[in-house]
């Protein structure tokens, strides 16, 4: 269901019946975990924009006083299953052929994604789900239409997590007559759904999304509730969690140790964490985005957090996971190819020596070369002789990348071609080159929001090096000139359509400040 921004809100179809067409028994196993737990993530979402609204109004966020979370001698024991993560494989669950390839790949973790790389729409979740528990069990296959037969799982000691949709999400239609926890409608089933007697280990799940060490609370009671009501014991569901909003990488340490009874890992989502970023620090003319493209991978904002997250990490006994090289290689393009396995190299050996323990990777190709740059079988919880416990993690990017209209014309072309891949129910599609997601997107339209709301303090030149204003006007005809080259070489008619009504929608998106992960 689209809320007029060609935003998808999921909600389940019409005459859907929970007691008839979710697994026998599952209403009456999620309704009391609903009762319980909905309620308290409207209160976080409130909050969220609470805090939101005082960054604009000058209180940003910040460290906070220190507490036993920080100061305290606790820790947290990693168990054997866990101890190799030095690439996660990630894809969108929806896609079985890939899923089956990522736990084929021999990468050590692979991350199986209800989220970003996910369309939010009914259809596509329940396959996503549907995938999620059959390759949980091993048993989830797919034609191979080039060797003809079907291609299985192979049997290896590949971690298995799936993440579930992020607490601003709402699910409509499984509860009559109100909105459900989108985060607990997946953790519920997924849950319910699965027999841990045929898995090799605990029940393993990303939490996105985080915005505060609070919310660790709501995921420490749930994953103990749910447990409880599967007849698990209370910690048996384990979890990593990315710190992709820019309050959570002030609040990592007291996060983990809410949920030191499941946590095992942080992982920097670089790209939700720039889009946060930037967010949080919209009303800033010193934040506005050099083109995306030219911002290098060690750049300071990134870079300060890449170093603190793996101190609180192994600190505390866990492991500290890199992001997503955006840069996809290419089996058909040698030049990209080399250059994109380049990058990634260059990008992975970085986190290596900030002392990540491994990083996310999306396509099989990348496994090899990103398990090499990170000891085996990981950092053995090193930690830098000196660093700043306290650092400041808004280093302005002034004097970083280029302003440039050529910048501006790839965000308003990216924008189109991702929304049009989620209309036609895709949630990432490979463009130019880069992997686009919902992060991507978002911060290709922050980008041209700042360059718009402070147009009068940033210089954006053209490839003359003449000036261009970033009025509403000019915004409206640079998304027209980018959709009329991109029609030119389009000439499916369904296709075309979409197109047009994603240029429609990213814009408006900008215009109305609808900048949230959505």
């Amino acid at each position: 269901m689209s809320n007029g921004f060609g935003v998808i809100s999921n909600t389940a179809p019409a005459g859907f019946d929970a007691g008839r067409d979710l697994p026998a028994g599952f209403a009456e196993f999620f309704r009391p975990l609903h009762r319980a737990f909905t309620s308290r993530q409207r209160a976080i979402a409130a909050a969220r924009r609470e805090a939101l609204a005082a960054a604009h109004q000058g209180r940003l966020p910040d460290h906070l006083p220190a507490s036993p979370a920080v100061t305290g001698d606790w820790r947290i024991e990693l168990p054997d299953w866990c101890q190799d993560q030095r690439n996660q494989m990630t894809g969108p669950a929806d896609d079985g052929e890939l899923v089956v390839k990522m736990l084929n790949s021999g990468a050590p973790g692979v991350m199986i994604d209800l989220e970003d790389s996910m369309a939010n729409e009914w259809s596509v979740l329940m396959r996503g789900h549907r995938n999620a528990v059959a390759a949980l069990h091993g048993e989830l296959t797919y034609e191979d239409a080039k060797r003809g037969g079907a291609v299985a799982i192979k049997s290896s000691r590949t971690v298995t997590w799936v993440r579930v949709r992020g607490l601003h999400l709402q699910q409509l239609g499984v509860v009559p007559d109100e909105p459900a926890s989108a985060s607990l409608f997946d953790l519920a089933l997924l849950v319910y759904s699965l027999d841990p007697a045929r898995m090799r280990h605990p029940i393993a799940i990303y939490i996105p999304k985080t915005e505060s060490a609070d919310e660790a609370l709501w995921w420490r009671d749930v994953f103990q509730a749910v447990a409880e009501a599967k007849g698990l014991p209370a910690h048996h569901i384990k979890c990593m969690a990315l710190v992709e909003s820019h309050p959570m990488a002030y609040q990592m340490e007291e996060f983990v140790s809410h949920l030191r009874d499941h946590i095992l890992g942080l992982n920097l989502g670089r790209w939700d964490y720039m889009a946060s970023l930037i967010h949080f620090n919209l009303a800033n003319p010193d934040w506005v985005l050099p083109d995306r493209n030219t911002i290098p991978h060690d750049v300071a904002f990134f870079q300060r957090l890449r170093e603190l997250l793996p101190e609180i990490c192994h600190k505390r006994g866990i492991l500290a996971i890199g992001g997503m090289t955006a840069l996809f290689p290419s089996r058909v393009d040698p030049e990209l190819n080399a250059r994109a396995l380049e990058v990634l190299e260059k990008d992975k050996r970085n986190e290596a020596t900030a002392l990540m323990d491994g990083a996310w990777t999306g396509h099989p190709d990348q496994n090899a070369v990103a398990v090499a740059q990170f000891p085996d079988p990981n950092q053995g919880f090193r930690r830098p002789a000196a660093i700043d416990r306290r650092p400041d993690l808004r280093p302005a990017p002034v004097g970083v990348g280029r302003h440039t209209e050529a910048g501006s014309r790839a965000a308003a072309r990216v924008t189109i071609q991702y929304r049009a891949g989620v209309l036609a129910g895709r949630g990432a599609s490979l463009i130019e080159g880069y992997m686009e997601d919902l992060a991507t997107d978002r911060i290709y339209r922050l980008m041209l929001a700042q360059r718009v709301l402070h147009r009068d303090r940033v210089r954006i030149l053209d490839d003359a090096g003449a000036l261009v204003v970033h009025t509403p006007e000019y915004l409206t005809k640079l998304y027209d000139r980018e959709l009329d080259a991109l029609l030119e070489r389009c000439d499916d008619a369904a296709q075309r359509d979409r197109l047009r009504e994603a240029r429609r929608d990213s814009e408006m998106m900008i215009v109305s400040g609808r900048h949230d992960p959505v």
